[in-house]
């Protein structure tokens, strides 16, 4: 698909469909969050969910004291969405509608990049090779990036789309020499229909 019909694609799907209506949604991305807490280095530290769509993440982090949180999506619904949700706190949050394999970002803006389910979308290896520009120009030397997708036992497709599967090794080989491995965990993840999905949860250390 073109960026265009992806855009057309997600816009879609998060006006048809409530927040726990998507295989992926969480009350609360426990994982996620204790990883980020794990290598944050303070309230200040620049952290950015990658696709974070209606996800509840945002309103962990700022409960937990985290005032430098950017959330990023595709699409503009669910950004206006999450907003509604979080209240008066989202002026305290930086929204970014965008392609993270198009946006251009500042060098070295954030500390922490996190990203749960995006990345298996990226089937084509010029959008995989887009993203990791993106993510060495915008995480900082010493920083810290997260990156949750589908396990080997994984679904093939998810929302009408075709996915990638990614063992450990193979997710990180991906990203390069430029990112040191730190960490990876597998995930068993129930979705609001009750189906079971293998996530894969990588941390590197960008050098």
């Amino acid at each position: 698909m073109s960026k265009a019909e992806t855009k057309a694609h997600w816009e879609d799907i998060y006006r048809r469909l409530p927040p726990d209506g998507v295989s992926w949604y969480k009350p609360h991305l426990e994982t996620s969050l204790e990883m980020i807490e794990r290598v944050a280095g303070g309230h200040d530290t620049a952290i950015i969910d990658v696709g974070g769509g209606e996800s509840t993440l945002v309103d962990d982090l700022l409960a937990s004291g985290y005032d430098r949180v950017t959330v990023l999506d595709i699409s503009e619904t669910a950004l206006v969405e999450s907003k509604k949700r979080v209240g008066a706190a989202s002026s305290r949050v930086r929204w970014m509608a965008g392609d993270v394999t198009a946006a251009e970002f500042e060098r070295g803006t954030y500390d922490v990049w996190h990203d749960r389910a995006v990345f298996h979308f990226l089937t084509a290896p010029e959008q995989r090779a887009a993203y990791v520009r993106n993510v060495a120009r915008a995480v900082k030397p010493g920083g810290h990036v997260i990156v949750g997708t589908f396990g080997p036992e994984g679904p093939v497709r998810c929302s009408g789309l075709d996915v990638m599967r990614y063992d450990a090794e193979h997710l990180h080989d991906q990203f390069g020499a430029h990112f040191r491995p730190v960490e990876s965990r597998e995930e068993i993840h129930r979705t609001p229909a009750g189906k079971i999905q293998q996530f894969l949860y990588c941390m590197c250390r960008v050098e």
